[in-house]
């Protein structure tokens, strides 16, 4: 039972992040908040026991894709419906 505490952890992380992701009118904040979803989301995949995937999902997912979408934003407009 002590084991699934980390999971839970992560899990309530991952809603909390989602919501954040999805409520933000600030778009880089929003960025932010996904790229706290993908590195929970890695983290997730170490606690399964697949150190793979979550290296790949760390790089890719909450580090290359987190900087794009930050340099899409520094290019448009930094609030929602903004110009």
């Amino acid at each position: 039972m002590i084991e699934l505490i980390p999971q839970f952890l992560v899990l309530a992380g991952l809603i909390i992040s989602a919501a954040l992701t999805y409520h933000f009118r600030d778009l880089l904040a929003a960025a932010l908040a996904s790229g706290l979803f993908s590195f929970l989301i890695s983290l997730e995949f170490y606690i399964l026991q697949a150190p793979d995937v979550a290296i790949s999902q760390a790089a890719v997912g909450a580090g290359l894709t987190t900087a794009i979408f930050i340099i899409a934003v520094r290019a448009t407009g930094r609030f929602e419906g903004e110009n």
